[in-house]
C-alpha cells in the first residue's frame, strides 16, 4: 500500500452495531490510500471489541482514539483524532453513515487548495437502517433507489441524492438552496488548513458544534464547495438522547461571536 493520503476521522458514541455497518463501507471503497481514525467519545467495552475484531478483517488502518465517557465531549475527541491523522486531508463522518463505493473518490477528484467539501446525506427509517447487512453495503444494494423502494422507502424529491450522477448531479449540486456549510457527518479539508483554525471549539456541545469550524474556516479566506449530489451516506436511524436545549443556547452564542467577530482560530482548540 502507498502512503496513507486521506485520513478519514470517523466520530461514534455507543453505536457498535451501526459501526460496524459503516466501517465496511470503507472495506468496498474504490479508492484505496487511506486509513480510518475512529474519535470515540466515551463509547463502553463492546464498541472497543468491534474495532479490535473488525481491525483484523478490513484491509485499511484503524486507529481507535478514545476517551473517557464524560457527558458529550465530540469537539475534544475530534481535536485528538485530527492530531492523530497521517493524511494530508482529512475526511469527516459519523459512525452512523454508511458510505457509497466512490464517496472517498469523490472527496478526493474535487477536492482543491482553499477549499473545503461540504457534503450531506440521505436518512433512512430505522426498519431500513436495521435490515442493512454486510452483502447489502458489499453489491450496493442499500444504495440502489428500487431495492430501498422494496424495502419501503417512501417516494420524495431527497431520493434524487442517491439515483443522481454526472450533469444531474453537477446541475442539483449548483441548484440546492442549502448553503454549503461544514457538516460533521460528511465534510472534507486539508489538514493544515484545519490546524491553522485550531480545530473544533471544545467549549461546544451538541448543535451546529461542526459549523463553527466551517465558519472560521470561511473568515480564513477558504471557501466551500457544494458536494451534496456527489459524495453520498446514508444516515442510519438513532434516538438522540444526549441532546439538551441549553447546550444549543450555548453552541449558538459561540457562533454568533465567531460571525461577529470574525474569528479564524479559536482559543478552546487543539492547542490551548
Amino acid at each position: 500500500m502507498s502512503a496513507i493520503d486521506i485520513s478519514v476521522v470517523i466520530s461514534t458514541y455507543n453505536q457498535p452495531k451501526w459501526l460496524e455497518k459503516v466501517l465496511w463501507s470503507y472495506q468496498f471503497q474504490k479508492f484505496k490510500d487511506f486509513e480510518v481514525v475512529i474519535a470515540d467519545d466515551g463509547s463502553s467495552e463492546e464498541t472497543k471489541m468491534l474495532i479490535r475484531e473488525i481491525t483484523r478483517k478490513v484491509d485499511f488502518p484503524i486507529q481507535h482514539i478514545w476517551h473517557p465517557d464524560n457527558g458529550f465531549q465530540k469537539t475534544m475527541i475530534l481535536n485528538k483524532a485530527t492530531m492523530a491523522t497521517k493524511g494530508s486531508y482529512l475526511v469527516y463522518t459519523d459512525g452512523d453513515c454508511i458510505a457509497r463505493n466512490d464517496f472517498l473518490e469523490k472527496h478526493v477528484n474535487k477536492r482543491e487548495k482553499d477549499f473545503f467539501l461540504s457534503g450531506g446525506y440521505f436518512k433512512l427509517p430505522m426498519h431500513i437502517s436495521e435490515l442493512i447487512t454486510k452483502e447489502d453495503i458489499e453489491n450496493q444494494n442499500c444504495f440502489n433507489i428500487e431495492w430501498l423502494k422494496k424495502n419501503g422507502l417512501k417516494s420524495s424529491f431527497k431520493n434524487n441524492k442517491i439515483t443522481s450522477s454526472g450533469a444531474k448531479e453537477k446541475l442539483l449540486n449548483a441548484l440546492t438552496p442549502t448553503t454549503a456549510t461544514w457538516n460533521g457527518h460528511n465534510s472534507s479539508g486539508w489538514k493544515t488548513d484545519i490546524i491553522e483554525a485550531n480545530g473544533f471549539d471544545e467549549r461546544m456541545q451538541y448543535g451546529g458544534e461542526d459549523r463553527e469550524l466551517g465558519e472560521r474556516l470561511f473568515n480564513a479566506g477558504i471557501k466551500a464547495k457544494q458536494i451534496r449530489y456527489s459524495a453520498i451516506c446514508l444516515h442510519l436511524d438513532h434516538k438522540r438522547g444526549y441532546v439538551k436545549p441549553e447546550m444549543i443556547e450555548k453552541n449558538k452564542t459561540i457562533r454568533e461571536t465567531t460571525k461577529k467577530e470574525k474569528l479564524k482560530r479559536t482559543a478552546f482548540g487543539i492547542k490551548k
